[in-house]
């Protein structure tokens, strides 16, 4: 009976020491809170993402890009828009505070592929967290719960989200066309998703002083 005692302790110790060790499991090899860069200024890419959207009542939404800030976001954004990724995606997520869009599944005719959830297929992208403040019309990638699982989505605020601080990626920042997001924020919904679809025609990405 004591050896027993014995045992059952040693098994109950093994247990706690399980438990506490998930409860900051490392995420890729990385641990769930990210490093949150300090004190960085944002440096605007020569470039510029222009956005068009298929209906014209929509205009379009000019971003900067802050290379200096988050670059591997940058690049991927550059890449997919640059690559057609986005053309016919919707905005499939509009609430008071963002309206997000970059899901693969709404684009016209494609099959939902719940394995993927949407993403574009390639590698997730690592956070790249910023002391930034989440100001209006700050551009930021989604994510899971996962820290390390931004990929292709990505949303723009509408207001002061001081609850995004530290907690997405910024890479970058509405530079004209914000009346235009909120007039995207302000179509019908059921629920967070627009009754209708509200649908990017092509993002491309030009030189700033190109830009019309």
């Amino acid at each position: 009976m004591k050896n027993l005692g014995i045992l059952l302790f040693i098994l109950g110790l093994a247990f706690i020491n399980s438990c506490s060790s998930t409860s900051n499991k490392p995420v890729n090899g990385k641990a769930a809170n990210a490093e949150v860069k300090k004190g960085i200024t944002p440096i605007a890419d020569p470039e510029i993402a222009v956005i068009e959207m298929e209906q014209p009542a929509f205009g379009t939404i000019k971003m900067e890009l802050y290379s200096n800030v988050a670059p591997k976001m940058v690049a991927r954004f550059k890449e997919l828009a640059n690559e057609g990724y986005y053309d016919g995606i919707i905005f499939h997520r509009v609430n008071p505070s963002v309206i997000q869009a970059g899901n693969s599944d709404t684009k016209p005719g494609k099959t939902p592929n719940p394995a993927k959830e949407g993403d574009s297929g390639k590698p997730n992208v690592e956070a790249e967290f910023s002391d930034i403040p989440y100001d209006t019309g700050i551009l930021g990638a989604a994510r899971t719960q996962d820290v390390n699982t931004a990929n292709a989505q990505f949303f723009i605020t509408l207001k002061r989200e001081q609850g995004f601080d530290n907690k997405y990626t910024i890479f970058g920042k509405v530079i004209d066309g914000m009346n235009n997001v909120r007039t995207i924020a302000g179509v019908p919904k059921d629920g967070e998703k627009p009754s209708e679809p509200v649908r990017i025609k092509h993002i491309s990405i030009v030189p700033r002083d190109q830009a019309k």
